[in-house]
């Protein structure tokens, strides 16, 4: 496996660990519909909310905003993928998408949860 693959592995590993000592439920990692992909799908506790969480992992801190990657093409991958997972499962639950941010090396990452960190975007029919 490559180098930047593990450090990926490790990386939504950590992530999992955050939010499973916060006391969400990890219901799927790297879950796919076609060539779509949510790194984390999770559960907050006592909620009828579903989080799809992007994970973002660099070996250190380059002076580069990892949030740069979530482009608008990300934004719409990422809110279809959803949507699959939604249908798929026949759920009846609110989705927010947060973010994730962990620099450095397994097992010492800083992590930066960013909570709703966007929204998907409206659509308007004319």
């Amino acid at each position: 496996m490559a180098r930047h693959n593990q450090l990926g592995k490790a990386g939504e590993q950590a992530a999992c660990d955050f939010l499973i000592a916060k006391g969400y439920t990890v219901r799927e990692t790297n879950w796919r519909v076609g060539k779509l992909e949510i790194d984390i799908v999770a559960q907050e506790p006592q909620a009828n909310r579903l989080h799809i969480v992007e994970v973002k992992t660099r070996s250190e801190d380059e002076h580069y905003d990892p949030m740069q990657s979530i482009t608008k093409t990300k934004i719409r991958n990422l809110v279809n993928a959803a949507n699959g997972y939604i249908t798929f499962y026949q759920l009846k639950m609110t989705v927010q998408y947060d973010v994730m941010i962990l620099i450095g090396k397994s097992p010492d990452f800083s992590i930066q949860f960013i909570p709703n960190a966007f929204q998907p975007p409206l659509r308007f029919c004319r």
